[in-house]
């Protein structure tokens, strides 16, 4: 069974779009993979055009040797965008390669070891605070905060991760620098960002209870200095993780020493090669790896490596649904799994996207056994929602 044709689609997400790679092969077998354009990567479509003739033609099965020979052809900018092309072309090479046989892509991973996974809120309050026109139920103050960490318990999910949302006198914002929101390229970190974090995260605790475990995701935001202080302000707040991006392995072991919360990073990071000097240095207690952009084979290798270091890895998922089910699939046959990140705050045309949309119960996603990822997208649902230029980190909203 060979590739026949490759194909891009793309639909609109509200603040940013969709993109769904589909793979077509000589017996008629459809796989899919969604991929990402929006979190800093323009141009993966065009990588994925320009690959495709590399790939059509090769056997479906052989999902190894086509990653292999197309990293050797990019090999001089292997990583970011052509890296999550490769990825995007994996993934859809593992999925029609699961429907041929009539196996769910977990048996390609080696097996299911659990069939429920468990799951944390991803961006709770972020998108309510930043994107409400989006996704609906404004949060506008610290209450807002308790509330919906009351939902959060209410709901029976056990645990939630929340950004940096800052109040300078006109309610709650997102704040970002480090992705240019708003554009301080110092990066430093005052003592007015330490005391709204705090803030936030006792109302998440006040509304939340004590039996639901809460993460913060401080992403790109600060340099060395400014994480160590972020640490020390939170130390006494018995936090799940404190998630931290840092080019710097070094620099992180340093933080990761100064916090009585442990550390998470790593969902910018292509391949063991990255991977390794973070664990060599004993920078993370978590090591999130992104699957989408790696490929869920390479990403299966990567967390190999983490268990070899004794450290447990969490996917990286905050796309659409067919995102959820790829990195379902990974959770439900990696050993040290930590737990799964999911965005339960939704478009109202996402479940029309799919075919199968992820079903919770009790904090967890009850995985099935259908054959590939579980669901596939809709093509003329995708088509009703056309995409809106250019959206994301890239989108012209990113500016001061």
């Amino acid at each position: 069974m060979f590739v026949e044709s490759i194909e891009v689609l793309s639909c609109n997400a509200g603040w940013r779009n969709y993109h769904f790679l589909k793979l077509v092969t000589s017996d008629g077998v459809v796989g899919w993979a969604e991929f990402d354009e929006g979190f800093g990567s323009p141009g993966v479509s065009a990588a994925i055009d320009a690959l495709a003739p590399s790939v059509i033609g090769g056997s479906v099965g052989e999902h190894e040797r086509i990653h292999e020979r197309l990293f050797a052809a990019t090999r001089p900018a292997s990583a970011g965008v052509i890296g999550q092309a490769l990825g995007a072309i994996e993934n859809a090479l593992l999925d029609a390669k699961a429907k041929s046989l009539g196996v769910p892509c977990y048996e390609l991973l080696g097996g299911r070891i659990r069939d429920r996974i468990p799951v944390y809120w991803s961006h709770c309050g972020t998108w309510r605070v930043v994107y409400h026109d989006h996704y609906g139920n404004q949060v506008t103050d610290l209450a807002g905060i308790r509330a919906l960490g009351e939902e959060v318990r209410d709901r029976g999910f056990s645990a939630l991760k929340t950004n940096t949302l800052i109040d300078d006198g006109g309610g709650l914002r997102g704040w970002i620098p480090g992705f240019g929101r708003p554009f301080r390229p110092d990066l430093n970190v005052d003592r007015a960002v330490l005391r709204d974090l705090r803030a936030l995260l006792e109302a998440f605790r006040d509304g939340a209870g004590t039996d639901v475990d809460i993460m913060v995701d401080l992403n790109f935001n600060a340099r060395t200095e400014g994480y160590a202080s972020v640490v020390r302000e939170l130390s006494d707040l018995d936090l799940s993780w404190i998630e931290i991006d840092s080019d710097s392995p070094e620099g992180l072991a340093h933080i990761r020493r100064q916090s009585a919360n442990p550390i998470s990073g790593g969902e910018t990071l292509f391949g063991i090669r990255q991977f390794l000097p973070y664990f060599r240095s004993q920078a993370l207690d978590v090591a999130i790896v992104d699957g989408v952009w790696n490929g869920m084979w390479q990403a299966m290798k990567m967390a190999a490596a983490a268990a070899a270091h004794e450290i447990n890895v969490a996917p990286h998922n905050f796309h659409g649904h067919l995102c959820t089910m790829m990195n379902a699939h990974f959770s439900a046959a990696v050993p040290n799994l930590r737990i799964m990140e999911t965005d339960i705050d939704r478009l109202p045309w996402d479940d029309d996207l799919v075919t199968e949309r992820p079903v919770f119960e009790g904090g967890d996603l009850v995985l099935g056994d259908q054959p590939g990822w579980g669901t596939d997208p809709v093509e003329e649902a995708i088509r009703a929602h056309p995409p809106a230029g250019r959206g994301g980190l890239v989108g012209p909203t990113n500016r001061d």
